[in-house]
C-alpha cells in the first residue's frame, strides 16, 4: 500500500473580539479639566464671565476622554460664574445667552477601555 501524505492546513478561525460598552447614566454631566461637573436641574446663571472650554466628544452610550457630555453636543461652550471659582461651578450654554449651572463632584478617573485583539489559529495535520 502506497503511503499517502495529506496535508490539511485549515484555517481554524479568525476571531475579533469585539467589545460593546453600554452605559446608563445617573445623571447629566461635562468634563472639564480632568474634573466632572453634573448639571444641575433649573439652575440658570445670568452672570457669566468667559469662555473657558467647549465639548469635545458627546455619547449618551460610552464615554470618552476630553471635555466629555453625556447630555450636550460637540461644541457646546462652558463659562465662568462670575463670583464663583470654576474649580467649584462652571456655566453650561444651552442656547443662545443661556446658561445653566454645573458643579463640581470630583475627579473623572476615565481610562482609554483595551484594545481590541484578534485570534487567529492555524492548524497543520500529516496524516501518513
Amino acid at each position: 500500500m502506497k503511503n499517502f501524505i495529506i496535508v490539511l492546513v485549515t484555517i481554524s478561525f479568525i476571531s475579533i473580539q469585539s467589545v460593546s460598552y453600554a452605559t446608563s447614566w445617573a445623571y447629566q454631566f461635562v468634563v472639564w479639566e480632568e474634573n466632572i461637573y453634573v448639571v444641575s436641574e433649573g439652575e440658570y446663571v445670568t452672570e457669566v464671565e468667559q469662555e473657558i472650554g467647549e465639548v469635545t466628544n458627546y455619547s449618551d452610550m460610552e464615554q470618552f476622554g476630553g471635555n466629555f457630555s453625556n447630555a450636550y453636543p460637540k461644541g457646546t461652550k462652558y463659562y465662568s460664574i462670575k463670583g464663583i471659582k470654576p474649580e467649584d461651578s462652571i456655566a453650561i450654554e444651552v442656547k443662545d445667552g443661556n446658561f445653566i449651572k454645573a458643579t463640581r463632584e470630583g475627579p473623572y478617573t476615565y481610562r482609554t477601555p483595551p484594545r481590541k485583539s484578534g485570534v487567529i489559529c492555524l492548524g497543520i495535520m500529516f496524516i501518513r
